[in-house]
């Protein structure tokens, strides 16, 4: 049921209207007396989830029990972030999700199932998996929120994603992802319906039904000008409140080209990107922009490792960013790697397959580190001059010495293509 939808490609969202909206969407719900809410980490900071989960809070008071932030495979969140994120929501409200630990399976996926969703690739079964607090906390309410965008595992962010990956375990993150790597990056990005997407949603209906679990769906876009605007909030139980988000983030997130580009920049904001596994939504937002043999050029200053878990780290830092071909060669030659699907769909995801160059620029991390992960290496400093975002304007730029270029301030806002989705 659709409690709340407000959206359009030229709205403009303000912060009244976001909680007017979530109030009657919470009125028509009638009464509760055991809350919890699962907003997106400080990875989604400009998801209004922060301002919406302070405002749950508001309304509910002390029957708010619990915030859990569905942080998946990122580093737990600090205080400063939660201060930062979700205002004055009270920090003892906080839980901690670990995605080796303290899981919940609700049921198991088949392997047929996996096999036709994969076409054949793969036969594994997949855990439906949340964190164990969403099963036995006896909440007459899971109020998960979040962002729709475009994204490169599957297809549209949030919805369903937010629980089975965002609170979800190793087993089912990992093989999730790296059926979204297997099945094809690029015939993922942007859809609405996808493999991964029919994996979450057969979890839900066969395994989910009983989690009284209400989404709360933001839209946000970058306007002509750089700042950003809530096109859309969406508040429902079911399907059809993912649905009209995710189209209209086709309308305002999706930008098409007239051509693929020679060579493109990419800002990825310190306060948010500290890792190239985050990071790299540099590379999946943008690569089908990129014309064969162009460039990406990251500007990364608060980049200082590559996974945000340390065995994953070293995961990445081993084998580096390979392309598809290597890394199924190395899932089927070596058993450890079976076992970190995951991370071996992240060095899918972040290579160009060869196609184009990627060119890091790290705050934190040396020639020697990024090179060895098979990318190209500038010195971050000499970019950041040369590329200055506070001078840049989002989209074509012809810098002082006749230089051309495409520049993206947020790319986890996002989608750049050169060709029209089918």
């Amino acid at each position: 049921m659709l409690y709340y939808e407000n959206g359009g490609k030229d709205e403009r969202l303000s912060d009244d209207q976001l909680r007017e909206g979530l109030f009657t969407a919470l009125s028509a719900l009638g009464e509760r007396s055991r809350v919890i809410a699962v907003p997106p980490d400080v990875t989604r900071f400009h998801s209004r989830a922060g301002y919406l989960t302070e405002q749950a809070w508001r309304y509910y008071g002390d029957k708010l029990t619990d915030v859990l932030p569905a942080v998946g495979t990122h580093a737990p969140m600090t205080g400063e972030e939660i201060s930062q994120m979700y205002g004055e929501t009270p920090k003892e409200l906080f839980r901690e999700h670990d995605w080796r630990g303290g899981l919940a399976t609700l049921g198991t996926v088949p392997p047929e199932v996996i096999s036709r969703l994969s076409e054949g690739k793969l036969d594994f079964e997949w855990p439906a998996q949340v964190n164990e607090r969403l099963v036995t906390g006896s909440y007459d309410l899971i109020l998960s929120v979040g962002q729709v965008v475009p994204h490169e595992v599957i297809g549209m962010a949030n919805y369903n994603k937010n629980l089975f990956v965002g609170t979800g375990g190793v087993d089912g993150i990992n093989k999730s992802h790296y059926l979204g790597a297997v099945y094809g990056t690029e015939r993922i990005m942007g859809r609405i319906n996808t493999p991964v997407r029919e994996l979450m949603n057969y979890a839900s209906d066969h395994f989910a039904r009983d989690l009284p679990v209400v989404y709360i769906l933001t839209v946000v876009a970058v306007e002509s000008d750089g700042t950003l605007a809530t096109k859309g909030l969406f508040i429902g139980d079911d399907q059809e409140c993912y649905e009209k988000a995710a189209a209209l983030s086709q309308q305002v997130n999706i930008v098409q080209v007239e051509k693929p580009l020679k060579r493109v920049v990419a800002y990825m904001d310190p306060s948010e990107f500290r890792s190239t596994w985050i990071g790299n939504k540099s590379v999946y937002r943008s690569r089908m922009a990129i014309e064969d043999g162009g460039e990406l050029i990251v500007l990364a200053p608060g980049v200082k490792e590559f996974g945000e878990d340390p065995q994953i780290d070293k995961l990445i830092r081993r084998y580096g960013y390979c392309g598809t071909p290597k890394v199924l060669q190395l899932v089927e030659e070596n058993p450890e790697l079976q076992d970190n699907l995951g991370a071996m769909a992240h060095l899918v995801h972040g290579s160009s397959e060869g196609r184009f160059k990627i060119t890091y620029c790290p705050g934190h991390l040396s020639r020697e580190e990024i090179e060895s992960v098979h990318f190209e290496y500038r010195d971050p400093a000499e970019a950041m001059e040369r590329y200055n975002p506070d001078k840049l304007k989002d989209g074509y730029n012809r810098l002082p010495d006749g230089e051309e270029i495409y520049f993206i301030r947020n790319p986890a806002l996002g989608l750049w293509t050169a060709r029209e989705l089918d």
